[in-house]
């Protein structure tokens, strides 16, 4: 379990970058106000597996874990190329924690809205890697 913690850590760690990237420029979701390294490091805590946690908790945490440790790539320079980069791992986390939900969600109107997400991320990852196959220099 240390261990687990351990990596756990060091990945969230990783995203650091990534997660304050996200929190400048994401002003639809948080008033486009930039986290203190209090907020970032509750935060991060947050993530972390923690003794009972219920089994759909643990896997949001892991599917919060994979998005952000995947948004955080290099740069390239090019925004066109880097708005991809970035939003494939943000679709995958969405479809990630819609899995989750469909796996211990008792909701039915719940799971539709899971599968649409499902369904509409998919496609978009799809058109963004298609694009990126094409266009990326």
């Amino acid at each position: 379990m240390k261990t687990l913690k351990t990596i756990a850590a060091a990945a969230a760690l990783t995203a650091v970058t990534a997660v304050a990237w996200a929190q400048m420029n994401h002003g639809g979701h948080g008033g486009g106000m930039m986290m203190n390294m209090d907020q970032m490091q509750s935060m991060m805590e947050s993530m972390m597996p923690a003794d009972g946690d219920s089994e759909s908790t643990k896997a949001f945490k892991q599917a919060d874990m994979d998005m952000m440790q995947g948004m955080a790539v290099e740069y390239t320079g090019n925004a066109d190329v880097d708005f991809r980069l970035k939003m494939i791992p943000h679709h995958q986390g969405a479809i990630d924690m819609a899995k989750v939900a469909l796996e211990h969600g008792t909701d039915p109107d719940t799971k539709l809205l899971a599968e649409a997400i499902i369904a509409a991320q998919e496609r978009e990852i799809a058109e963004m890697q298609a694009w990126l196959e094409k266009n990326r220099k």
